[in-house]
Order: structure tokens, then C-alpha cells, then sequence
């Protein structure tokens, strides 16, 4: 967001189907459990808990404002 204006710049949907670093196929879910982690100009996400929300898929989720 914004800091100036609270325009949102970013966002990402953390169900939506993704690639992951080995090249598979993954599905994220609800973030029901712990919240982000920032660190080294990274934020991390676990996206899917399936204990609460019942849907499969649990994947770590990595961005960074650069996108390396």
C-alpha cells in the first residue's frame, strides 16, 4: 500500500495455482495459521492449512520487491 495515499499497489492471491522452485505444480489455500515472516528483504507466507479450512494445499510462499 501506499504509505502516502493507502492506494493498494500489490497483491497476490495465495489460493491461486503457483510454480514452485522445483518447477511442480502447487496450490497455496487460506492463511489461517501463523502470519508473514520479513526477513532479509523478503516476506514469507505459509498459504493452505488444511487443519482449520479444509482445503488441501500447504505451500511457503517467498516475495520480494525486486522479485529475485
Amino acid at each position: 500500500m501506499d504509505t502516502a495515499t493507502g492506494k493498494i499497489l500489490w497483491d497476490f492471491d495465495t489460493g491461486a495455482k503457483v510454480t514452485s522452485v522445483s518447477g511442480k505444480d502447487a496450490q497455496g489455500g487460506v492463511i489461517d495459521g501463523s502470519g508473514p515472516t520479513i526477513a532479509g528483504g523478503m516476506v514469507y507466507v505459509n498459504s493452505g492449512y488444511q487443519g482449520r479450512s479444509g482445503r488441501p494445499g500447504i505451500v511457503l510462499m517467498a516475495f520480494s520487491v525486486d522479485g529475485n
